[in-house]
């Protein structure tokens, strides 16, 4: 496996990340239009942003090991399709298949830096 593929392998997934905890992130700021005062504005930005959060923390720790992303990233992605009831199919493919392949690109990238580890190849 070449240089550009293997960097390739190792950003892709995290910078995918990112961007999905920000679009996870923007639902939040519909809190500010529903007229709550400031307490309750903050506790309800709170609790929506809670899945970007443990995002955030599971990136991290995915960021060093690639196996914990897996399972998290498919994980967070299986739950909302479980948990979802009716939602259009492109919330299914967005909130649910976004991590999931971001969890596949995960482990991906961990096999090619196992197999690369096993061979001596840096």
């Amino acid at each position: 496996m070449n240089t550009m593929t293997k960097r390739t392998l190792w950003w892709l997934p995290r910078i995918l990340g990112i961007l999905f905890i920000i679009f996870l992130s923007l639902f939040a700021f519909d809190v500010f239009g529903e007229g709550y005062g400031f307490w309750e504005t903050l506790l309800a930005l709170i609790i929506h942003l809670t899945p970007s959060i443990v995002l955030i923390i599971v990136l991290l720790l995915a960021w060093r090991w690639e196996w914990i992303g897996t399972l998290a990233f498919v994980g967070a992605g299986f739950l909302y399709l479980v948990m979802a009831k009716s939602q259009h199919w492109s919330a299914y493919l967005l909130i649910g298949g976004i991590p999931m392949l971001i969890g596949v690109l995960f482990l991906t990238g961990w096999f090619a830096k196992k197999k690369s580890d096993q061979s001596g190849t840096p």
